[in-house]
């Protein structure tokens, strides 16, 4: 790497605290520039802790005084949209945590605005770069289970006080399904090559007012390639522990993740093959964001392929009719 990209975190929030500012802050080639938050003592704080010279609590701020090459959106969802597109028109590159925009149109805008910029956007879906998912896809893409017949996959936190933006759906765009399931549901996709959707069913179960957003969801996706994808995702679970599961059957095999296990049918028989190098010393939270981060300042500096994430519309459309067939009751024909 020639020179040091110059990079502002915009939103000092939880994601921010524990995976955006610890990875950029030790990554070579990064020099972290500035920290915006609308609550400017956090942001002072946080600068401090982490090293970073400036403070802004305004975006428009950071970008016109510090010039930098790209910035970390870690903003409520709501925000995503008009930041990226912000930075975008002042011809900097943009990592936006997820969702990229409330919308599958307001993800075609941003694509659009960054293309028209010649600048590059990515999207934060962390989860493709843990190591157990790269060695998944490396068994799922070579065919050595054969076809993918489907994914099952979900995630369940214990109920908790409902506060805050995210209980919010004009800010949050969605309840447990966009903060939880969205993610699976990416991971999912990209795992079987975005197949097209040919259905939908979906059923959830929202809070007590007509302005709650949902607390739990169940979705099936049925593919025109005949595979299927269902998520299940609840944060208002009453147990002792949270739950995550992520399981893929195909025609010769199976696998599922924490901790990866991937069986193969050899000689007739269902035989262990999983791969004992996929584990690191990082929890895989901690490891995926770093690989995450590392990707996309190299695509910046120019040092790896960069693609647009033209993927996101079409997931975020997927979304749209989740959340139609759950409001409605009834199945969505695609």
């Amino acid at each position: 790497m020639t020179r040091q990209v110059r990079i502002g975190v915009v939103g000092a929030g939880a994601i921010a605290q524990v995976a955006h500012l610890p990875a950029l802050a030790k990554l070579r080639g990064v020099q972290l520039v500035a920290l915006c938050d609308n609550d400017g003592v956090k942001a002072r704080a946080l600068a401090d802790r982490f090293g970073v010279p400036d403070v802004y609590t305004d975006i428009e701020d950071l970008l016109e005084a510090e010039a930098p090459d790209a910035v970390v959106l870690a903003t409520p969802n709501h925000l995503h949209e008009p930041h990226a597109l912000s930075a975008l028109a002042g011809g900097v590159h943009v990592l936006c945590e997820r969702p990229l925009a409330l919308s599958s149109r307001g993800v075609a805008r941003i694509l659009a605005a960054a293309a028209r910029a010649d600048r590059q956007v990515a999207v934060a879906n962390n989860h493709r770069f843990r190591s157990d998912v790269q060695a998944l896809s490396g068994f799922l893409r070579g065919g050595e289970l054969g076809e993918l017949v489907g994914i099952r996959a979900g995630h369940y936190e214990r109920r908790h006080t409902q506060d805050g933006w995210r209980y919010r759906r004009a800010e949050s765009g969605g309840g447990a399904f966009m903060e939880l399931g969205l993610p699976l549901l990416d991971l999912a996709l990209w795992l079987a090559d975005f197949p097209e959707p040919a259905r939908v069913s979906a059923h959830m179960e929202r809070g007590p007012s007509a302005a709650s957003v949902d607390e739990s969801l169940v979705a099936l996706v049925e593919c025109s390639t005949g595979m299927s994808i269902v998520i299940d995702v609840s944060w208002s679970y009453v147990g002792m522990d949270t739950r995550s599961w992520f399981d893929a059957g195909a025609t010769r095999g199976s696998t599922q993740l924490a901790p990866l296990r991937v069986v193969k049918e050899l000689n007739g028989r269902a035989t262990d093959v999983t791969p004992r190098g996929a584990a690191t010393r990082d929890s895989a939270f901690v490891q995926s964001y770093r690989a995450e981060i590392a990707h996309f300042v190299a695509a910046v500096a120019g040092e790896t392929a960069y693609e647009p994430p033209s993927d996101q519309v079409v997931l975020h459309r997927l979304a749209e009719r989740i959340y139609q067939s759950a409001d409605q009751g009834k199945e969505v024909q695609l």
